[in-house]
C-alpha cells in the first residue's frame, strides 16, 4: 500500500485532516510521525475531530437519551452540555496533548475561541442545539500557522450570543477546507481507502464511485464515506483522501484517472 497521492508538492500545501471520534483512541505513533513529516516538508495543517464514542458513553452515564435524524444527532438542552463538555474538556485536550508530546506544536480550539465558528440554529424545532455554520475565522487559523502551531478544532460552534451548538464533524472539516482554500481534505477512518477486488485503489473519480456502488464493489459503510468525499469535491475542494491513521488509502479526484 502507498501513502495517498498529492496533486502538488507538499511545500505550502494546505491540508485539513478530519479525525472521526472512533479513531482517536486507536491512533498509532505512525499517525503523529506522518503529521510531523508533512510539517517538516512545509505543509500547513488544520485538524478537525469528532468524538462520537466518548459522547455516547458520557450521555449513557448521565442517562440522557439521544437519537439521529437525517444523519444528525438531535441535541436537546440536557445533551448539549454533555456534548460540549466531552468534546472541549476531554477529547480535544487528549488529542492536542498527544500532538504536543510527539513534538508537534498544537493548540486546541472550539467554535467560541476567537469566534472561530459562528453559527445559527440549523433547525431548533427538529434538531435542538445543532448549528448551521455562518462564518469561520480563517484569520485565526492562519495566525496560528504563522507561528508553526497546528489548530486542533472540536466540532462545537457558537451563536453570536455565545450559545454552544453541536455540528457534524465532516461539515466542520469541509467548511474550513472551503473557506481556507485547502488543497486537500483527508478523512481519517478505520478503513485504508477504497478496495476493488481486495486491493486498495490509489485514485478514484466520482464517476467510478457511482459505477462501483451500482455494481456492488463499493458497499456497506464505505458508501457514506465516498459519498461525503464526492460532496466535498462538488463543493470545490480539489482533492479528498480516504485514509487510515498511517495516511494510506485512496485519493478521490475531480479528474479522470485510470484504475
Amino acid at each position: 500500500m502507498t501513502t495517498y497521492k498529492s496533486t502538488q508538492p507538499t511545500a505550502h500545501k494546505k491540508l485539513v485532516i478530519k479525525l472521526g471520534g472512533s479513531m482517536l483512541a486507536s491512533l498509532t505513533d505512525t499517525f503523529f510521525e506522518e503529521i510531523k513529516k508533512l510539517k517538516a516538508e512545509g505543509a500547513e495543517i488544520v485538524i478537525v475531530h469528532g468524538g462520537g464514542p466518548a459522547i455516547n458513553q458520557a450521555l449513557k452515564e448521565h442517562k440522557i437519551n439521544t437519537y439521529t435524524h437525517n444523519g444528525i444527532r438531535v441535541t436537546n438542552e440536557d445533551a448539549i452540555s454533555i456534548v460540549t463538555g466531552t468534546l472541549i474538556g476531554t477529547v480535544n485536550p487528549y488529542l492536542t496533548g498527544r500532538l504536543n508530546r510527539a513534538g508537534i506544536p498544537a493548540v486546541g480550539l472550539n467554535g467560541e475561541d476567537g469566534t472561530l465558528i459562528e453559527c445559527t440554529y440549523l433547525d431548533q424545532d427538529t434538531y435542538g442545539y445543532v448549528g448551521h455554520i455562518e462564518s469561520i475565522n480563517i484569520d485565526l487559523l492562519e495566525q496560528l500557522q504563522k507561528i508553526d502551531y497546528i489548530p486542533v478544532v472540536a466540532c462545537i460552534g457558537a451563536t453570536i450570543d455565545g450559545t454552544a451548538l453541536n455540528i457534524n464533524g465532516d461539515t466542520v472539516a469541509s467548511e474550513i477546507a472551503l473557506e481556507w482554500g485547502a488543497d486537500e481534505l483527508l478523512l481519517v477512518t478505520d478503513t485504508p481507502g477504497v478496495k476493488f477486488h481486495e486491493e486498495t485503489v490509489e485514485e478514484l473519480t466520482p464517476e467510478q464511485i457511482d459505477l462501483w456502488i451500482l455494481s456492488g464493489d463499493i458497499y456497506g459503510g464505505m458508501i457514506p464515506k465516498v459519498r461525503a468525499a464526492v460532496e466535498c469535491l462538488e463543493s470545490g475542494i480539489p482533492q479528498v483522501n480516504i485514509v487510515n491513521d498511517s495516511l494510506e488509502g485512496t485519493s478521490i479526484l475531480g479528474k479522470k484517472v485510470l484504475v
